[in-house]
């Protein structure tokens, strides 16, 4: 029987969680790198050994953890990251003379087919790519020399890069998200980049249109139907069928379309789940009721899922990358949540339990199916 492994990063500390495909009991591993700020774990789809780790802290900077084994031990990787040529440190500022500072590592995307090779998204804006397993950074400058770079302007979080899609079917296609400029796309590996938010709107930038401008929370991508793209925004769920060329809005029936992460059914390209909050100052589920929201119909229609979740004085925040879902079938579908409940569904959403409580604060939570 197929296993489970999720992998969750805290506000201090990575937890390694696994089942088998029942996926009715949990062992929990952790706390992994206790008391760090541990921003994102992701496993390669080409070793399921194979792990990465975004560790920060203010005092220490940043570090790249990775692991051949599971999670079961790690090792410090890549503490230089090169741009414009000149190799820098993992330290918070970079000492060069332009004005862009090395934050953190905010996402990390492992290659579908080469366990060496891993992109990683960082603040402020920039996408860097390892091919040795994590040991040394290169970045791909196009997208930061883009004519747009020099008015990108952050979001409430910084100005991160925090999603990076593998096209499947294109291998230089990547596409990423910046909050708060939006969304761009490569088809030459990096070379060369382009926006691709035509039919986003956002009311509280000075052109609502614009071709840049716009605070992306998260895409999604299934990999069977790799130009379906769908985006949960600051305000607006959005789609598109071209591969980002142009977005419409499909937020229907939502209590509300402002929310963090988005994600699609594993076999189902037209089941997407979202998790609605009140508003961009009030990060909290409406009325105070936890519910997963699930459109059947690739938007428009959605329906409340709430069976097992709280649903009086509950609030939390669910992060962007802090959803996701499994392979097996029926699929799987967790999410953690800013008061440290990391949550399951083994039934695609139909019902859901909690699989562990009290955790830090969880910032990211991924999946890896088991052989």
């Amino acid at each position: 029987m197929s296993g489970i492994r999720l992998l969750v990063g805290t506000r201090k500390g990575a937890f390694v969680l696994t089942s088998d495909g029942r996926r009715a009991r949990w062992d929990i591993s952790g706390p992994h790198f206790g008391g760090w700020e541990i921003y994102h774990l992701k496993g390669s789809p080409a070793d399921p050994n194979r792990l990465f780790a975004s560790q920060s802290s203010g005092w220490f900077g940043q570090v790249i953890q990775r692991s051949n084994d599971g999670g079961r031990t790690w090792a410090p990787v890549g503490n230089a990251f090169v741009y414009d040529g000149v190799p820098g440190t993992h330290l918070w500022y970079d000492g060069t003379p332009h004005p862009w500072e090395f934050a953190r590592v905010w996402h990390l995307e492992p290659s579908l087919t080469d366990p060496d090779t891993v992109y990683a998204g960082v603040e402020d804006a920039a996408l860097f790519r390892s091919t040795d397993g994590g040991q040394t950074w290169q970045e791909l400058p196009g997208l930061r020399r883009h004519d747009s770079a020099s008015s990108w302007q952050p979001g409430a979080g910084g100005m991160c890069l925090h999603t990076i899609l593998l096209d499947p079917s294109h291998p230089g296609r990547i596409c990423i998200a910046i909050s708060a400029a939006g969304a761009f796309r490569t088809d030459d590996a990096g070379t060369t980049w382009r926006p691709i938010n035509r039919g986003l709107k956002s009311d509280g930038i000075p052109n609502p249109t614009a071709e840049v401008g716009h605070c992306v929370h998260r895409i999604a991508m299934h990999r069977s139907r790799p130009g379906v793209l769908f985006m949960q925004k600051h305000w607006d769920v959005m789609r598109s069928d071209d591969a980002g060329e142009s977005w419409r809005e499909v937020s229907g029936n939502l209590p509300t379309d402002f929310g963090f992460p988005i994600d699609v059914h594993a076999h189902e390209p037209e089941t997407i789940y979202v998790v609605p909050i009140k508003s961009d100052s009030e990060h909290y589920p409406p009325d105070g009721r936890l519910r997963v929201y699930r459109s059947r119909t690739g938007g428009h229609e959605w329906e409340a899922l709430t069976k097992g979740l709280p649903q009086r004085h509950c609030y939390v925040n669910v992060l962007r990358d802090a959803m996701a879902v499994d392979s097996l079938d029926p699929c799987g579908v967790y999410f953690g949540t800013t008061g440290g409940q990391v949550y399951a569904s083994a039934d695609a959403g139909d019902s859901w339990a909690p699989i562990v409580r009290d955790l830090p604060s969880v910032v990211s939570v991924e999946v890896q199916t088991l052989p």
